[in-house]
């Protein structure tokens, strides 16, 4: 009886999980997290790889270092288009961080829940810019050198992924760090005209 139980708990979960990835970039409703978070506590028996769970753990970090910078930017940027871009970094990286973390809750993973040194580092290095110089140093910064090392992070981490949702997960954050990438490096070119 108790393993039927646990098996529908966690078809419950994939559907959930499914349902969740499909949904995409749509905010979540408060239903689904109410779905998703009793689900997760039925779930928390798949323990995770060494490697699957760093995956995770370095989305997380990604995801909280990206989001504090850009809130950073959003009040200390002089251009209208480095505002934008912090805009979309907050977005994005939040509803990015939304799915990393129900799929880590899921897991039974505790995540980090602050920037790391480094990026704790930087931030105060940004606080103490201002105006077109702030600008430069965010894009260089948070805009191309992280893109390009959480990209080559996921990269690297998708190669040993075995738990599926997780691999979804980083095949689902792939493209939008490639597309940030993308988008501030074109900024930097522009702006060194």
């Amino acid at each position: 009886m108790n393993k039927h139980k646990t098996l529908k708990g966690l078809l419950a979960v994939s559907a959930v999980v499914a349902m969740f990835n499909a949904a995409g970039v749509q905010a979540q409703t408060p239903t689904s997290a109410a779905q998703t978070g009793a689900a997760g506590q039925t779930a928390s028996n798949g323990k995770l790889s060494a490697g699957d769970e760093k995956a995770l753990k370095d989305m997380a970090q990604a995801n909280i270092n990206e989001v504090a910078a850009a809130k950073i930017a959003l009040s200390k940027a002089q251009s209208s288009e480095v505002k934008a871009f912090a805009q979309k970094m907050v977005e994005d990286h939040s509803s990015a961080l939304t799915k990393v973390q129900t799929v880590a809750q899921q897991k039974g993973v505790t995540l980090p829940t602050e920037p790391d040194a480094k990026h704790k580092a930087m931030a105060m290095k940004l606080e103490k810019e201002s105006g077109a110089a702030f600008d430069k140093m965010y894009m260089q910064n948070a805009g191309t050198k992280d893109h390009k090392m959480v990209l080559s992070t996921l990269q690297s981490d998708a190669k040993k992924i075995k738990d599926p949702d997780v691999k979804t997960l980083a095949d689902a954050h792939t493209p939008v760090v490639e597309e940030h990438l993308k988008a501030a490096q074109q900024m930097s070119m522009s702006a060194g005209k």
